[in-house]
């Protein structure tokens, strides 16, 4: 077992603890950090920060949902001895453009790989894991999922897949510096045919709708979602509605030498677990 300490961030979110559990099976001292963990860390109270770098090698890094932090967080992990950091951000980010959404990712981006410490960055597609642990899971329970995308198709990417390419990259120093990575599933999906399987693995009617994106804005603030926060997640859709981001990559078989897993096996497994059981 090696001395060096990772920390991870998020460490109770959906890809921290997935990730904090594989650096543990592998040997790895893992110091896991959250705003409810036991090491606290709150991007928005940099105060709390040193005393969650200190005697660290490594970070996974789950940046905030605003630009900027990461600048900060960076210096001082330069300033702690800190070697190495692996960022979660998103995928084809490059492609983005001129699109307001994942500025804070963008922000993120910047910061780490300006730094002088060997980074890796990780760019996923959205997850599988949306459809039962986050925004989607509601709708799909209700009945119908609806949201302003349509023929342009998404690579959806386990979020187990995720986590064991970060784990792999935080366990091999040297070998992934200065890389990134594109993360997406084997292939592409619309919306309408991942709720058509889920609803056919469920064996739950399910539909699907889409909506324009002032449509879905209006109904996130009807749910209680602030004005900011239901326009970001809009945003989301209409870059994914350019097809920028639309095509697979090879980015799992190049960290982790095979394949991705494929939507069909994600909702075999959510759907025996009960997932979308009302």
């Amino acid at each position: 077992m090696s001395n060096d300490t990772t920390l991870v961030l998020g460490a109770t979110g959906k890809t921290g603890r997935r990730v904090a559990a594989r650096l543990r099976l592998r040997g790895t001292q893992v110091r896991a950090a959250s705003r409810s963990s036991r090491t606290r860390f709150d991007w928005s109270d940099p105060d709390g920060w040193d005393s969650a770098l200190q005697g660290i090698t490594s970070a996974y890094v789950v940046p905030p949902p605003v630009p900027g932090p990461v600048h900060e967080f960076v210096a001082r992990a330069e300033a702690a001895g800190v070697q190495r950091l692996v960022l979660l951000s998103g995928h084809g980010a490059d492609a983005w453009g001129d699109s307001t959404f994942g500025l804070d990712m963008r922000s993120a981006e910047d910061a780490v790989r300006g730094s002088a410490l060997e980074w890796t960055v990780l760019r996923p597609s959205n997850f599988n894991q949306n459809f039962d642990e986050d925004l989607f899971h509601a709708p799909l329970v209700a009945g119908e999922l609806a949201l302003p995308a349509g023929a342009v198709p998404e690579p959806f990417i386990d979020l187990e897949d995720v986590a064991d390419a970060a784990a792999a990259v935080l366990a091999e120093p040297g070998r992934h510096a200065g890389r990134i990575y594109e993360l997406t599933g084997p292939r592409a999906l619309t919306f309408e045919e991942a709720v058509e399987l889920i609803s056919r693995a469920s064996g739950l009617p399910m539909t699907y709708k889409r909506l324009s994106p002032a449509e879905y804005t209006a109904a996130l603030v009807a749910e209680g979602w602030g004005e900011d926060d239901a326009h970001h997640v809009a945003e989301m859709f209409v870059l994914m509605e350019r097809g920028v981001i639309a095509e697979t990559t090879d980015g799992i078989a190049t960290v982790l030498g095979r394949a991705p897993r494929n939507f069909e096996d994600y909702v075999v497994r959510a759907a025996a677990a009960g997932a979308w059981r009302p």
